[in-house]
């Protein structure tokens, strides 16, 4: 790998890291990590004047997400061929887990306003899954880079 190409990597990671500290502090401060936060998020409050979201609401959220979540876990896996974690078992669930975890992050808000409350857990799951996988991810690439 050159070193130029080295560089890329590194900058894109950092990047990435930022990417993942505001999606968490978003998250936080728009939804909250409890059950509670975001059942009321999402089917709304009466107590707190908090507005159910309806599925336009949602829809408009979603799409442009779809879009970035896929462009960039695409990259961020893209980079892993130019590694030793190349055609391993462990690269091919690290890909499986990473998209099945943005999908279910993105979608479950639609399971959620359609009645199946079951998908709020499902939906903090996810979230913290995805953003764990693109932290550890983000490392065997550093890792990886660092050691070559």
């Amino acid at each position: 790998m050159t070193k130029a190409y080295k560089y890329a990597i590194v900058y894109f990671l950092l990047f990435s890291l930022l990417l993942v500290i505001s999606g968490v502090i978003l998250f936080e401060h728009k939804i909250g990590f409890s059950i509670q936060g975001v059942s009321e998020y999402y089917l709304g409050s009466e107590e707190k004047f908090i507005v159910a979201k309806s599925s336009a609401g949602i829809l408009k959220i979603v799409l442009p997400h779809i879009f970035a979540f896929a462009l960039f876990s695409m990259v961020l896996l893209h980079f892993l061929i130019f590694t030793k974690h190349r055609d391993t078992a462990h690269s091919k669930a690290l890909i499986y887990l990473l998209f099945s975890s943005a999908a279910l992050e993105i979608f479950s808000p639609f399971m959620i306003i359609f009645g199946a409350e079951f998908f709020v857990f499902i939906k903090i799951a996810s979230f913290i899954l995805f953003e764990s996988l693109v932290v550890y991810i983000a490392w065997l690439l550093f890792n990886s880079i660092i050691k070559d």
